[in-house]
């Protein structure tokens, strides 16, 4: 968030702005015992948090309208990461501000945790979701594919071809078709993630190489697994599609 840093202008949480009508490049008179500036509108805050109800100055007209010159009373500190690594963030910061009195807020820390855990359950659904769509597509991609080679299969019979090497050929091809998606997958998913990163969490999201492994060799167990109606290529009859009877 950028603050003013100019006396003469304040920032208006999204909530203010929009009980006093007031837009940027108005003026607004704030009034104190101790001072009563008149203010540019520099911009609109829309946080969805406290700070939409808030008037944002800078450092040096906020201790001039408490009539605190040189004082700070609360410093807020956004720390991302775990509980544990909040808690060490705390333990430095004491360390380092003894005077001080450093205390994490657990309402927020709590409620953040929260968020991340229903986060972590929504995507995890989400891929069971998307794994048991691809079986049923590979299902019927594969059904389909037994029907419309049935005499391809019987001609590779006819020529001495046993069925166990006539169904490893499709399996190969079901596995070389199940890698390559899985790594096109993976590609778009970092193009993906970066883009949400930075368009909502305002953050850059390195990928991960060594999910890459798991995430084709996923792929490959589904398109195998999905292969079962490879099955009925075993009833095809060589002699009747020779003689053109199927």
């Amino acid at each position: 968030m950028d603050l003013p840093h100019d006396d003469s202008e304040c920032m208006l949480g999204r909530d203010v702005a929009h009980a006093l009508g007031l837009a940027p490049g108005d003026q607004i008179r704030l009034q104190t015992s101790h001072a009563s500036p008149r203010l540019i509108i520099a911009g609109i805050l829309e946080a969805g948090a406290d700070e939409d109800d808030q008037v944002i100055v800078s450092l040096a007209l906020a201790q001039q309208l408490a009539g605190t010159p040189d004082k700070i009373s609360l410093v807020a500190v956004n720390v991302p990461g775990s509980a544990s690594q909040m808690e060490q963030a705390r333990r430095r910061l004491a360390a380092a501000l003894p005077t001080a009195e450093v205390r994490p807020l657990r309402q927020v820390t709590e409620a953040q945790g929260d968020i991340a855990r229903r986060l972590r359950v929504l995507v995890a659904s989400m891929v069971i979701l998307i794994l048991l769509l691809t079986l049923l597509c590979v299902l019927a991609t594969m059904a389909a594919l037994a029907v419309e080679r049935r005499l391809d299969v019987g001609l590779m019979r006819a020529l001495g071809g046993s069925i166990s090497r006539v169904v490893s050929l499709f399996l190969a091809e079901a596995a070389l078709l199940g890698a390559l998606s899985g790594l096109a997958g993976y590609l778009i998913g970092i193009v993906l993630a970066r883009w949400v990163g930075g368009r909502v969490f305002q953050s850059l999201i390195s990928p991960q190489w060594k999910i890459l492994p798991l995430t084709v060799a996923i792929m490959v167990a589904v398109a195998l697994a999905g292969a079962l109606p490879l099955r009925l290529l075993g009833k095809v009859r060589p002699g009747a599609i020779l003689r053109g009877e199927a």
